[in-house]
């Protein structure tokens, strides 16, 4: 029996409730579906890693960590964006730990964005975005990426900018199309950009894991964007533990002192034994060099086991995530298609138009490609049973 309160309360999102990930969770476990939804590995970490946790626990480093983060882990991730992107961080002042990217992502919009701003962020997108910009009293301004090259139009971009615009969100490789920024997309943002105050917040948490041999054009290999953005990145997506929740973000020295005025009061500080963990672990660089060949692999597997599948695979320069097109043997909505994959032939994908506020509906599928190898040539072989409707 649920307890009741006499206290009347009032939402600051009254139209958030139960979302179509939780549908689609509860009935996956319902028909025991073949996991191809959630964007998580199922295979487990270097033992390494959590040998790591281990020591630093025994060692007795259980108490809170330095509020911005391990100096060690924090110097090695300056001297990593250094070498890769030849951008220079101070790590005392410019880079901080956070309790997972999502927090880093909350730290970066409450401290910057304020009442009344305008964000401009990109659909589909992480769903977290527009609800926490609307937490702040701000306004989240939606443009929706093209469809099916999923890139940004520019000229729209343009037309959205206000004087009350803040903040643009970007997210490259992006969550759930796979699409990569190129440096023209720097070199458009830039220009956007130039002589604003407008903030770049970079969701950059699939920084290494991109293919085909292309590089990573995140916004600290461009100093103009650079010098204006916060940037958001993952050890869980990294390294295989999504549950560790630890993240961090990169940011000049001004920006990076109002992300901290909340991440203290958020957090205070990330878990301390997996920072003495990723600070071992990451000294080797080859621990996050070779994701991405790593992933190319599951990605490659993936689209070979599905070319006798009905759908059309998209393609996916990076991330971990295919979008598969059904729209030529079917009309269902993209909900109610998920729903019967999951019923019909027990495997679970994600709709893609749970990425958009207005639900969107591009007849498009979300796989994830980040399980092991029986899990992939499971979920592809009941895709490939798929009977039109």
């Amino acid at each position: 029996m649920m307890m009741q309160t006499p206290v009347q309360s009032r939402s600051k999102l009254p139209d958030v409730g139960t979302t179509i990930f939780t549908v689609i969770g509860q009935l996956s476990a319902q028909h025991n579906a073949i996991n191809l939804s959630q964007g998580a590995p199922n295979f487990p970490c270097d033992p390494q890693l959590t040998a790591g946790v281990t020591r630093a626990m025994q060692a007795n480093h259980n108490q809170y960590a330095p509020m911005t983060g391990l100096l060690r882990l924090k110097e090695l991730i300056a001297e990593k964006v250094a070498r890769l992107y030849q951008a220079h961080y101070d790590a005392a002042s410019e880079i901080l730990i956070t309790a997972s990217a999502s927090e880093g992502l909350y730290s970066a919009i409450s401290g910057l964005v304020h009442p009344g701003d305008e964000v401009i962020y990109f659909e589909p997108s992480f769903d977290s975005y527009a609800p926490i910009v609307r937490l702040q009293g701000a306004t989240p301004v939606a443009i929706k990426l093209t469809v099916p090259d999923f890139s940004v139009d520019w000229d729209e971009v343009r037309a959205a900018i206000t004087p009350r615009t803040r903040m643009i969100i970007v997210n490259t490789p992006h969550n759930p199309s796979g699409q990569v920024f190129s440096r023209a997309d720097l070199e458009q943002l830039a220009a956007v950009t130039k002589n604003t105050d407008i903030i770049i917040l970079s969701d950059e948490v699939y920084e290494h894991i991109v293919f085909d041999g292309e590089r990573h054009h995140g916004m600290a290999t461009h100093p103009q964007l650079a010098e204006r953005s916060v940037i958001v990145s993952s050890f869980g997506k990294t390294f295989h533990v999504t549950g560790w929740r630890v993240g961090y973000c990169l940011a000049p020295a001004a920006l990076m002192e109002e992300v901290c005025k909340v991440h203290q009061f958020l957090m205070f500080s990330a878990d301390t034994p997996m920072q003495y963990a990723f600070a071992d672990y990451m000294a080797n660089p080859e621990t996050y060099l070779a994701l991405g060949d790593f992933y190319q692999r599951k990605r490659d597997l993936m689209q070979q086991l599905l070319a006798a599948s009905p759908f059309t695979l998209l393609p996916s320069g990076g991330a971990f995530f295919l979008l598969a097109s059904y729209a030529h043997f079917s009309d269902e909505a993209d909900s109610e298609l998920v729903k019967r994959l999951i019923t019909d032939y027990c495997v679970a994908t994600i709709p893609l138009s749970a990425f958009y506020a207005d639900g969107t509906d591009n007849k498009l599928i979300r796989l994830s490609f980040a399980k092991d190898e029986a899990t992939l040539r499971a979920g592809a072989q009941a895709l490939c049973q798929v009977k039109p409707r």
